[in-house]
């Protein structure tokens, strides 16, 4: 197996990114994903049941906040996602 350049920029002598490189990359995608889609989701669990506990709605404010975390989560993800892409498609 090649060893990467010194210098932190991960690219074989030949000039093409490492494996490792794309392994890495892989991971990090599907934790900060799963981080990004869990979280608002737990968290709008959370103060909906709060909301709705206090002001004596059942359902509603639960579900205003599920919604708003979803779509908040949705447009979160696609910019995330076209970062992603440009770091997974980078020029060598």
């Amino acid at each position: 197996m090649e060893r990467p350049v010194e210098g932190g920029d991960k690219k074989r002598p030949s000039g093409k990114v490492s494996d490792h490189y794309y392994v890495t990359l892989a991971l990090r995608i599907a934790a900060d994903f799963g981080i990004s889609i869990a979280v608002p989701a737990v968290a709008a669990t959370f103060l909906g049941t709060w909301l709705d506990t206090r002001f004596g709605t059942d359902p509603l404010f639960l579900i205003i906040c599920l919604v708003a975390a979803f779509t908040l989560t949705a447009l979160w993800l696609y910019k995330k996602a076209k970062k992603y892409a440009v770091m997974y498609n980078k020029e060598v």
